[in-house]
């Protein structure tokens, strides 16, 4: 009998979701809420966390489970997404989702200079150094901001990375 070979397809999750959408709450009344309204016309089935997130709260597994279950990621960077450790965590599974899978990716900048989130300048800069004095100490964080200084590769690594597929 022939050994069986793994193939992509046999790791890959149920696709539930078109699409999931990461975002930091300012966006949502001005500009999430009328995405998501066009792409409800036009049928596309977007999950999108409508819970009120506590901070310093980790993403739940019922989120994790969207982002795997989603054939597209699209990320809304605004001038206060890096502040938000639930909106890290997501970027960085959507991230592993994406090495993993293959997950189709798109980032968009919303009010926001892109020049800005990859150089890690005005909002971005003050967010990384309040992150980076907050997890400064502690070793083994489950945050992906944490992860991230803990290992030595700011968030700029991962926006740049961006830079290579769009």
């Amino acid at each position: 009998m022939a050994a069986s070979s793994s193939t992509a397809a046999d790791v890959l999750p149920q696709q539930k979701y078109d699409l999931f959408l990461s975002f930091r709450g300012e966006a949502r009344l001005k500009f999430i809420s009328h995405l998501y309204a066009a792409l409800k016309r036009k049928q596309i089935l977007t999950y999108m966390d409508d819970k009120s997130l506590e901070s310093g709260d980790e993403i739940g597994p019922a989120l994790s489970t969207a982002i795997e279950q989603s054939k597209l990621s699209i990320i809304i960077f605004s001038k206060h997404y890096a502040s938000s450790r639930w909106c890290l965590d997501e970027l960085v599974h959507i991230l592993k989702c994406k090495e993993a899978y293959g997950q189709l990716v798109v980032p968009v900048f919303y009010d926001i200079d892109p020049s800005d989130v990859r150089q890690q300048k005005r909002t971005y800069a003050d967010a990384f150094a309040v992150l980076e004095e907050r997890f400064k100490d502690k070793k083994g964080t489950r945050c992906a901001s944490g992860e991230m200084l803990s290992q030595q590769q700011p968030i700029v690594d991962v926006i740049i990375w961006f830079d290579k597929y769009f």
